[in-house]
């Protein structure tokens, strides 16, 4: 992305941003930060119902952010783009150094 960036280009960006856009999803990621779960992992460590849980992962499997392997009769997910943890990184330091600005900004809506 540079500054001259035309619409289309950035609409790759703002699909990214818009899988991003879920709490749930956030949490997710976050969790797989740490290293590869399974469903009933992620179930316990997020107190989210399993329903939720994969639907979510789907989406972020859609995206290709994690991806899952096959271990007996459940599978395992994990991240496929470590840069993801810099990016949520990244996003922490933003809303620190705004104050949560962007969190409780009533335009943006």
């Amino acid at each position: 992305m540079t500054m001259t960036s035309t619409r289309m280009d950035l609409l790759p960006a703002a699909a990214l941003f818009r899988s991003l856009g879920d709490p749930a999803r956030l949490a997710i990621l976050q969790r797989l930060a740490v290293g590869p779960a399974r469903v009933t992992d992620l179930v316990a460590a997020l107190g989210l119902a399993q329903s939720t849980v994969s639907k979510h992962l789907a989406c972020l499997r859609g995206c290709q952010l994690v991806d899952s392997e096959p271990v007996g009769r459940a599978s395992v997910f994990r991240l496929t783009q470590p840069s993801v943890v810099e990016l949520l990184a990244s996003a922490e330091s933003v809303l620190a150094a705004t104050g949560n600005a962007v969190a409780l900004c009533p335009t943006c809506d």
